[in-house]
């Protein structure tokens, strides 16, 4: 609908002046370094707009190769170098103190979150680094927020939320602290102790070029600074092609088999407007750029804030609602004896007798229930797989319902002593699964009566969690 458009309108926007922000910055500081390195080497607009072609064009191909392919390994190699450069400064550099600095920076930076996030230096007036720092980085990681989150949530598909914050927050930010120390406080203990005061000359004079006088300081700095330029070139690939991907996803619908030339066509604009942008107003025009796109998308993050808040809620609603399920179907009729019971949990299906149950018990089960809904007047579909089946009753307000039965493959931690002499090592289970996920309980051995019964009852469960979740929009008569 027309939100949905204007939401992504503003995603567009922000992720492309976002991406053409950092792409300025990068070609800057890539310049500089290309400068100091190469005498003779200009350090103007005309080679900077060479840089953001030339950048643009491999971010072009890494596009082009896919997910799975160009971007990946990018990303896998951009790690690589930036793990190789963080661990040779910290080995040559004062290894033991950065060591000492990184818990004692971590510290101070956690007590003093809270106060720093709230300070606009309503009592001290510092305009210029309220408006060079504060209000820039904002609106930049703002403008970023949507390209990030959505190319972050492709990829982390099928990942619990406590994996997600790991592996999305909590993994970068250490690693960041980590580099933040290793770098600065290898350079103020040059300059305290070692008399490099040239250093801090260099990061007043142009900032662009202070990690390069950095590595003067260091053994092997051509070597170091060659590895340096490799990563922020490599880096800022990989923002320009991941963010390709993400508007390409955005302008086609959410279609992530939309045509190629899409996806070069938004890499190549990327380009075309962090040069116009540079050639226009340079850094100002930059800073101006994400700042602005970025206005829009706060408000919209406020609403998605919300709405986190609410799925996660419906979430929890329909956790809740099957949390009880009994495993022992005490609905079914059936005249299997505990005897045979215990003979079905100690047995340890093969392939072959996992397909069998899935063929002939739990098939014609899902069957019967999906024809006896469809006589009923309500749209019932049965979906079957190789190693799965599964019955899918739609709703057109609500999430459908699903149960399913797939064959998993396990390792055996209790063998009897036949599979002991036979070498057996692995066994199969029939798990249920529903539309929120697996629900890890077998029904390996159960009849067509207990099948019957368990989908009976989790249908029960799924009705009594839309009561739940729609109980806020009752209204009383």
């Amino acid at each position: 609908g027309p939100i949905g458009h204007t939401v992504d309108t503003f995603a567009v926007l922000g992720t492309m002046f976002g991406v053409a922000t950092s792409l300025g910055f990068g070609v800057l500081q890539v310049n500089s370094g290309l400068s100091y390195l190469f005498e003779g080497l200009p350090n103007n607009a005309v080679v900077q707009v060479c840089l953001i072609i030339g950048i643009t064009l491999l971010a072009t191909l890494s596009v082009f190769s896919g997910l799975d392919k160009g971007v990946k390994r990018l990303s896998e190699l951009n790690l690589g170098l930036a793990i190789i450069l963080l661990l040779i400064v910290l080995i040559l550099g004062p290894t033991v103190m950065l060591l000492q600095a990184f818990v004692q920076n971590t510290g101070s930076y956690l007590s003093d979150l809270v106060g720093k996030t709230f300070n606009l230096y309503a009592y001290e007036h510092k305009e210029d680094w309220l408006g060079g720092w504060t209000l820039l980085y904002w609106g930049w990681w703002i403008s970023w927020s949507p390209f990030v989150g959505t190319f972050i949530a492709r990829v982390s598909r099928g990942r619990t939320i406590r994996e997600f914050l790991i592996g999305v927050l909590f993994v970068p930010s250490a690693l960041t602290f980590l580099w933040m120390t290793v770098f600065g406080n290898t350079a103020i203990d040059s300059i305290m102790n070692h008399g490099a005061t040239y250093l801090a000359e260099a990061v007043n004079t142009d900032v662009s070029v202070a990690l390069f006088v950095f590595f003067e300081h260091m053994p092997f700095p051509t070597l170091l600074s060659g590895i340096a330029i490799c990563l922020v070139v490599t880096f800022f690939v990989t923002s320009s092609d991941s963010g390709s991907l993400v508007i390409d996803n955005l302008t086609s619908g959410g279609d992530n088999n939309a045509p190629v030339w899409q996806r070069i066509f938004w890499a190549l604009l990327q380009g075309v407007v962090a040069s116009v942008l540079l050639l226009a107003g340079g850094l100002q025009a930059l800073q101006t750029a994400a700042i602005a796109s970025a206005m829009p998308f706060l408000v919209v993050m406020l609403f998605m804030c919300l709405g986190l808040f609410k799925a996660l809620k419906n979430d929890w609603l329909k956790i809740n609602s099957v949390q009880l399920h009994n495993t022992s179907v005490q609905y079914a009729k059936t005249n299997m004896s505990w005897e045979e019971r215990i003979g079905v949990l100690v047995s340890h299906p093969t392939h072959e007798e996992a397909q069998v149950f899935l063929n002939n018990v739990a098939t014609p089960a899902l069957s019967k229930v999906c024809q006896h809904f469809m006589a009923k007047g309500i749209v019932a579909d049965l979906e079957y797989l190789d190693g799965r089946v599964r019955l899918v009753i739609s709703n057109e307000v609500n999430l459908p319902f699903v149960y399913g039965v797939r064959t998993r493959c396990f390792d055996i931690t209790n063998p009897i002593g036949t599979e002991i002499e036979q070498g057996n090592t692995l066994y199969y289970r029939a798990e249920v699964y529903l539309e929120q996920g697996g629900q890890h309980y077998d029904v390996m051995g159960y009849t067509e009566e207990q099948i019957l019964a368990d989908v009976v009852t989790q249908y029960e469960k799924y009705l009594h969690y839309l009561h739940l979740s729609n109980a806020d929009h009752a209204h009383v008569s």
